[in-house]
C-alpha cells in the first residue's frame, strides 16, 4: 500500500488520477428524551395560545357567514349560534336589490382606488421634498402633517360641507376623492418622509455625477428602491378609505352615490332590527376588502419584512 501511495506521489501530474474529496461527516442532531429538538414545553403553549387568538379572530366572520345565509325562521328557531338548517341566498338578494349593491360596490372602489393612487404620489412628491430635498422648516411642516393626522374628522365635517357647497361638488365622488387624498397623503408624508430621510447620500450623489436631474432620481432611483414602503401605503390608503363612513355619509347623500359602509346603515330598520339581513349585509360588504387583503397579502408582508431601504 505504501509503494502503490510512493509510485503515485512520483507520477508526471498530468498522469495523476485526480483523488476524491472525503465527504464531511454528518453530524446527528441531539434531541433530548428522543423528541424534536428545539421544542419546549413553552413552544407548545405559545402556539396554543396563539392558536387560540387565531380561532377568537376568525369567529366573529364566521358567525357573519354562517347567519347571513340562514332564514329568519331559522334565526328565531334556533338562535345565532346554530348552523344553517339549510343554506338561503335570500337575504343577499334582497340587499343586493334593496340598495343596488352593484352601483355602491362600483362607488367604494373607484374612490378608494382613486384615493390610494392619487394620495401615493402627493406622499412621494411631498415626502421627497422633505425628506431629500431637506427644505427650510421641514421639522415644523412634519409637526403640522402629525397634528392633522390627529384631529377627528367630526371637527371637520362642516367646514368640509361648506366647501363643497360653495364649490358645486356637494354630493359628488370627485369631492370625497380629494378630501381622502389630503387626509390620507398627511400620514403618507409623515411616514415615507422619515424613509426617505435616512436614503443612502452615496447613491445620490453618483446619480448626480452621472447627469441625473431631479425628477430621474426620484423615479429611477427613490421610488423603486422605496417600493416596499410604497406598496404598504397603497394597500393601507385602499382598506382605509373602503371602511370610512361618517365624510361619505354627510357629503353623498345620493343613492347613485353612496359607499358600501353608507348602504350598510340601510339593513338596519329605525324600530325593527332583522339580523339575517344585517349579516348578509355586512357579509357582502367586507368580501371585497377580504378579497383585496388576499391578493396583496404578500406584497404587504414582503414591503413590511424588507422594509423602505434595501
Amino acid at each position: 500500500m505504501a509503494q502503490a501511495t510512493a509510485l503515485e506521489d512520483a507520477r508526471p501530474d498530468s498522469l495523476r488520477r485526480p483523488r476524491r474529496p472525503r465527504r464531511p461527516r454528518r453530524v446527528g442532531r441531539q434531541s433530548s428524551g428522543g423528541g424534536r429538538a428545539g421544542r419546549t414545553p413553552i413552544s407548545y403553549l405559545a402556539l396554543v395560545v396563539l392558536g387560540a387568538l387565531a380561532l377568537a379572530m376568525v369567529a366573529p366572520f364566521v358567525l357573519v357567514v354562517m347567519n347571513g345565509v340562514k332564514t329568519s325562521t331559522d334565526y328565531a328557531a334556533h338562535g345565532p349560534l346554530s348552523v344553517p338548517q339549510s343554506l338561503s341566498l335570500a337575504n343577499l338578494q334582497t340587499f343586493w336589490q334593496q340598495v343596488d349593491f352593484g352601483q355602491v360596490l362600483v362607488n367604494s372602489v373607484l374612490i378608494s382606488a382613486c384615493v390610494a393612487v392619487f394620495a401615493v404620489l402627493l406622499s412621494i412628491l411631498s415626502a421627497y421634498a422633505l425628506g431629500i430635498g431637506r427644505i427650510k422648516g421641514r421639522t415644523t411642516i412634519l409637526v403640522l402633517f402629525l397634528l392633522a393626522n390627529l384631529l377627528p374628522q367630526e371637527a371637520l365635517i362642516y367646514p368640509l360641507y361648506y366647501l363643497a357647497n360653495q364649490l358645486g361638488l356637494y354630493d359628488t365622488r370627485l369631492v370625497v376623492i380629494i378630501i381622502f387624498t389630503v387626509i390620507q397623503s398627511a400620514f403618507g408624508t409623515y411616514l415615507l418622509s422619515s424613509v426617505l430621510g435616512a436614503f443612502p447620500r452615496e447613491l445620490l450623489e453618483a446619480a448626480r455625477i452621472d447627469g441625473a436631474g431631479v425628477w430621474r432620481i426620484l423615479w429611477r432611483i427613490v421610488v423603486p428602491i422605496s417600493r416596499p414602503t410604497i406598496t404598504v401605503m397603497l394597500t393601507f390608503f385602499f382598506i382605509w378609505t373602503w371602511n370610512e363612513f361618517l365624510i361619505p355619509l354627510v357629503l353623498l347623500p345620493s343613492n347613485q352615490n353612496e359607499t358600501v359602509p353608507v348602504a350598510l346603515g340601510l339593513a338596519q330598520g329605525e324600530h325593527m332590527v332583522d339580523v339575517t339581513m344585517q349579516a348578509a349585509s355586512a357579509l357582502l360588504g367586507i368580501f371585497p376588502a377580504i378579497v383585496f387583503f388576499l391578493i396583496f397579502q404578500r406584497t404587504l408582508s414582503r414591503g413590511i419584512t424588507l422594509g423602505a431601504i434595501k
